[in-house]
């Protein structure tokens, strides 16, 4: 009788303590290929911040990663495609230039800041800013994954390819810049006055090339 009391009793105790044991004390988690970078040039945790750039592991390179502070990087400036004397100078929005904005204004500042400690700023290749697309994302979000890469536009984001083939109402301009539209990832080209999204790259990073493989 005595051996079957503790038995009910000690069971339970058994089971709960034997629960505690399994469960995790601190979960981590899961790795990610995107790995977030601070300003000065140090790697953070999944869950840790503020971040000015995230690396990719796969390619790696080194992309900015936009604001809402009216700083340089702000992600609702825009700026017409312009790079060593190539294109529309001057024809975007932000509050940074004593002159509207182009795609030069913001490498040019962001090598002289060295954005996370890296320097070689400039604009993707059409084929490098394919590589940070996601479309599994929620409806009308924007097509990038959104908890690296916050304030990002539901719009056009300039690549470094230019002299490309214009049509339609836009012919008579002949020939203008590749974009990539973040609304469904899609490849566009636009006249180079346009003003559109800018994200910067580097492929010049130490903070990248510490980030465990």
């Amino acid at each position: 009788m005595i051996l079957r009391l503790l038995l009910v009793f000690a069971l339970p105790f058994t089971l709960v303590a034997a629960a505690m044991v399994r469960a995790p004390q601190n979960p981590e988690p899961p790795e990610h290929y995107l790995v977030k970078v601070n300003m000065q040039g140090e790697l953070l945790g999944a869950w840790e911040g503020p971040w000015s750039c995230v690396c990719d592991k796969r390619s790696g390179l080194l992309w900015e990663v936009k604001t809402d502070n009216e700083d340089i990087h702000d992600g609702r400036w825009t700026y017409s495609w312009f790079v060593d004397s190539e294109g529309v100078a001057n024809n975007g929005d932000c509050y940074f230039e004593p002159d509207r904005c182009d795609t030069e204004d913001l490498i040019r500042r962001t090598n002289r800041e060295r954005l996370c400690q890296a320097g070689n700023w400039r604009l993707p290749t059409l084929s490098e800013i394919n590589t940070i697309i996601s479309k599994d994302n929620k409806p009308g979000s924007p097509t990038i994954e959104s908890e690296y890469f916050p304030k990002t536009m539901r719009g056009d984001y300039w690549t470094s390819e230019n002299k490309q083939k214009l049509s339609g109402i836009y012919r008579y301009l002949t020939v203008g810049g590749t974009a990539v539209n973040f609304i469904g990832g899609d490849r566009v080209t636009i006249p180079y006055r346009n003003a559109a999204f800018v994200r910067l790259v580097t492929s010049r990073s130490t903070a990248c090339h510490k980030a465990p493989q």
